[in-house]
């Protein structure tokens, strides 16, 4: 039985004596000390000149990652306009052998870090790609696909790039769906994806957390045969993955450790993420 804290047990006395129920107040208290809160995704201010990044709006341990890397896989990492200055040779040294670089944000967001991030990480000898935080609200899946495409976004057979990724989760700016209803969010997806597919001969990979697409999808496990996962989750364990998909390709575990930007982790060895890279 847990142990209330002394200024709720007083509560609670007080309350009996004058008739009150305080049977919320106690469960509320209980449920707190069972588990820690679960913070609500930060709003971001919009003129940031670096906008939204991959794994904002995924819960903060705060502390450096400690996750093991998994027997066969490669350890990775992910930045953007907020990790400007990034020392390349340093971060390969330390263990990662592929990076993510944001390059663009709706239609209207280039990066003006992403031209210096794509060609350091290329050569730290690292395998790159690129990826594209979508804003759902303010233009349809086709033209964000096609701005993506058109300003870093690209894939080609034998480039030995990664191909680009959606990054889509919690809205940066306002309601966490972006005011579209699953129908409306799944068509969207759909939308950027086959014209991301169309456009590169490749779906894009899917960059999410489990909760966010169980809710603004509704759950739809229509894309899980085409477009590889990439899951966000800061904790020790991976966790459920999204509905349809049985595995994930990629992993983002932390903000915090030993690269700049986010810690990641590919689902592979090093001749498995060349050939993923195609």
């Amino acid at each position: 039985m847990f142990n209330l804290p002394g200024r709720v047990r007083r509560r609670a006395a007080a309350a009996r004596r004058s008739g009150t129920v305080v049977a919320l107040a106690v469960v509320a208290a209980l449920a707190s000390a069972a588990s820690p809160a679960h913070a609500a995704a930060p709003r971001l201010d919009p003129h940031d000149p670096h906008g939204a990044w991959m794994g904002y709006s995924a819960e903060r341990t705060g502390q450096r990652s400690g996750v093991p890397l998994p027997k066969g896989s490669v350890a990775g990492m992910d930045v953007s306009g907020h990790q400007p200055r990034v020392d390349w040779a340093r971060a390969h040294a330390d263990g990662a052998r592929f990076a993510y670089v944001k390059a663009t944000e709706g239609t209207g967001f280039r990066s003006s870090s992403f031209d210096g991030q794509y060609r350091g990480s290329a050569g730290a000898g690292m395998v790159r790609g690129a990826y594209h935080f979508a804003l759902p609200d303010r233009s349809p899946g086709a033209e964000q696909a096609h701005f993506f495409v058109d300003n870093g976004g690209g894939w080609a057979p034998g480039s030995g790039t990664l191909p680009g990724v959606l990054d889509i989760e919690h809205n940066p700016y306002g309601e966490t769906c972006y005011g579209l209803d699953p129908a409306g969010m799944s068509r969207w997806i759909a939308d950027f994806s086959g014209t991301y597919h169309a456009r590169t001969g490749r779906p894009p990979v899917i960059y999410t957390t489990t909760s966010w697409w169980n809710r603004c999808t509704g759950g739809n496990p229509d894309f899980a045969p085409n477009n590889p996962l990439w899951i966000a989750r800061y904790a020790p364990q991976i966790g459920a993955l999204p509905a349809g998909w049985g595995f994930h390709s990629f992993w983002q575990h932390n903000d915090n450790g030993p690269f700049p930007g986010g810690q990641d982790v590919f689902n592979g060895n090093m001749d498995q993420l060349h050939r993923f890279a195609g």
